[in-house]
């Protein structure tokens, strides 16, 4: 973003000195070189995930951590994505190094989980990184939580009917790069 700015800038300068002389092919040549950067620069569609309600009310779905499949139920009420210990284990978290020393009211009620950051969380194609989560001591509870520290990063969620849609942000793509495929 800073180049594509300092070279908006350069060739600002560049066509003001080209129209203070007045040369029409300068002009010309510096106008299509301007039209050709904005072409270059394209957005994505933003990436958007569909999830229905479930039969018990809840929006359930199968999300990838770390690139291991864990089902979890989206919470707008968790502060945090919140996983089971079992879960935690089978993604390959270093338990034995984890301090469980957050207070954590859940709907089994009061328990301590441990502060730590997934490195990746897959929705679909929506894709995350270092996102903050917690982990609740064993058999504490039976559901992962896709909390807000993964909802508040998209740019917009909602619920239509029985349908949550995720949208995530659109991506700017250089005509150089390819396009983004799905991840997971």
């Amino acid at each position: 973003m800073i180049r594509l700015l300092l070279v908006l800038i350069l060739l600002a300068g560049t066509a003001g000195a080209v129209v203070a002389y007045g040369d029409p092919d300068q002009i010309a040549r510096a106008s299509h070189t301007v039209s050709h950067i904005f072409r270059a620069q394209t957005a994505m569609p933003a990436p958007a995930v569909q999830i229905q309600r479930g039969q018990g009310g809840e929006f359930a779905l199968r999300a990838k951590i770390n690139g291991v499949a864990a089902p979890m139920v989206i919470d707008t009420g968790a502060t945090s994505v919140v996983l089971t210990w079992e879960t935690a284990k089978a993604i390959g978290l270093p338990l034995e190094m984890l301090e469980y020393d957050v207070d954590l009211e859940t709907a089994g009620g009061h328990t301590k989980a441990a502060r730590l950051t997934l490195d990746r969380l897959a929705v679909g194609h929506l894709v995350e990184k270092s996102v903050p989560a917690l982990v609740v001591q064993r058999g504490q509870m039976k559901t992962n939580l896709l909390g807000m520290s993964f909802l508040d990063r998209l740019e917009s969620w909602g619920v239509r009917s029985d349908t949550l849609m995720l949208t995530g942000y659109p991506e700017l793509q250089s005509s150089h790069r390819r396009a983004r495929t799905a991840v997971d």
